[in-house]
């Protein structure tokens, strides 16, 4: 929950702090809004142990030991928490629905933004999803809501419709427009080195953000790949 009412409250202290996270879930999230002697862009990642709440040191290693290889409608994704780059996984499940009005079931991931990609998906790539349930959820019960996701969350929604795998070694993040492009994100830098600390082979990212990673170029074992349009990326991903 957060403090109701006046913000009287937030006055009088000098750091004000949410421990985020779902009732069955192991992991949480400490997040400051306030800080009077520090910067507010900074979270924890901690897990619930035996002797209480516990440090995590490598949060993308976690999030991610777990994710099937070869499965449709899975794919990993860039994302940045406070100052720190994280590497996710992001799910989706496309299915024939009965009911009138399908159904749109999101965890982790915004509402409304996930219904404005599934137009894009529509309108400018094609997809049938009138008559199909979807849903999306990010992996391991954390909530992220920055657009540098759209991407992620149009190839797996793609990969989950057509029941085709994308590459297991594959990171992909973006902003995606109402026109179908794909827009440039903040932190490229941040994210690339996440990517390539953690082993993956292979990275779609908006084409506007190639010429800021010039350093990376002589990097061996990871591909770096730009795009301008969610179609140039599904044809990328799922081919």
């Amino acid at each position: 929950g957060i403090l109701a009412g006046p913000k009287v409250l937030e006055h009088i202290v000098d750091t004000v702090l949410y421990l985020e996270g779902e009732q069955y879930n192991i992991y949480r999230i400490l997040r400051s809004t306030k800080n009077r002697f520090g910067s507010t862009n900074e979270l924890g990642i901690f897990k619930m142990g035996e002797k209480g709440l516990i440090e995590v040191l490598n949060p993308s290693e976690l999030l991610l030991s777990e994710k099937p290889s070869h499965v449709s409608g899975s794919v990993v994704a860039a994302t940045f928490e406070g100052s720190r780059p994280l590497l996710v996984e992001m799910q989706a499940l496309v299915s024939y629905s009965n009911l009138g009005i399908p159904r749109r079931m999101t965890t982790g991931v915004d509402y409304n933004r996930v219904l404005l990609i599934l137009a894009v998906l529509e309108k400018r790539v094609g997809y049938s999803l009138h008559s199909q349930d979807v849903h999306v959820n990010i992996a391991g019960g954390i909530k992220v809501l920055e657009p540098a996701l759209d991407l992620a969350i149009i190839m797996a929604v793609a990969s989950s419709f057509k029941d085709v795998p994308i590459d297991p070694a594959t990171v992909i993040f973006g902003e995606v427009g109402l026109a179908g492009e794909v827009r440039m994100v903040n932190q490229v830098e941040k994210r690339i080195q996440e990517v390539f600390k953690m082993g993956f082979k292979r990275s779609i990212i908006p084409k506007s953000n190639l010429k800021s990673l010039s350093n990376f170029s002589s990097k061996k074992g990871l591909e770096i790949i730009g795009v301008k349009t969610v179609q140039e990326a599904i044809n990328l991903a799922l081919n």
